[in-house]
This record gives structure tokens, C-alpha cells and sequence, in this order.
């Protein structure tokens, strides 16, 4: 799995940067091809001090590849090009391989070579 992760900083109008993201960004999001899950939280805190960012979201696609080629889709370039509309704070993305998707509570094995 790869996983693209956007984070957003404090826009100019926090309540139309929540508004316009779930009303109008993320039925777009929901439509792009490839993504196998998302999520998304505007509640987004540090362990200490000031979170840096307002938003967080995260997007699951099966590899890198199918990433790429939803990003370089029309569709992909309609929500690319849809992000001025409300992140006026700017934004940070990043995207990764997810090393390990093993729940707690299935009993992962232990990565001390014991397990």
C-alpha cells in the first residue's frame, strides 16, 4: 500500500476552509481513481505546544504507481487544481510505502527478533 498524506496550515478563513473542504473537496476525493480508503480530521494536535497544522488528510492507493497515475489523471488534476479554493494557508504533501499494516490487536509479532 502507499499512502499520500496532505497537511494543511492554518488558512485565512478557517470556517470556509471547513465548509468548502467537506461540501465540495472531498466529493471529489471521493471520486478519484485508485484511492482504496481516506480519512481526514480537522482536529489536529501536538504532544506539545501548537499543532503546526489546521488539517490533516490521508489517502491509501494499492502502490506508488497507481498514485502517480490518479495524480496525472483528469480527475486527479481537477482535485490538484481544486486546492486554492480553500487551502490559502498553504500545504505540505507527502507520500510513502506503509511498511507494516498489522492491527494491535491481532498480536503483531514483536520486531526485537523474537518474534
Amino acid at each position: 500500500m502507499h499512502r499520500l498524506i496532505v497537511l494543511y496550515s492554518e488558512p485565512d478563513d478557517p470556517d470556509h476552509f471547513r465548509d468548502y473542504y467537506v461540501n465540495h473537496h472531498l466529493p471529489l476525493v471521493m471520486d478519484w481513481p485508485g484511492l482504496r480508503a481516506w480519512r481526514y480530521s480537522f482536529d489536529v494536535a501536538a504532544t506539545e505546544g501548537e499543532a503546526p497544522y489546521f488539517a490533516v488528510f490521508e489517502g491509501d492507493f494499492a502502490d506508488a504507481a497507481v498514485m502517480a497515475a490518479a495524480q496525472a489523471s483528469p480527475h486527479g488534476l481537477r482535485v490538484a487544481a481544486d486546492v486554492v479554493n480553500y487551502a490559502t494557508g498553504g500545504l505540505t504533501v507527502l507520500h510513502y510505502p506503509v511498511q507494516d499494516d498489522c492491527p494491535v490487536q491481532d498480536g503483531c509479532p514483536v520486531r526485537d527478533g523474537t518474534g
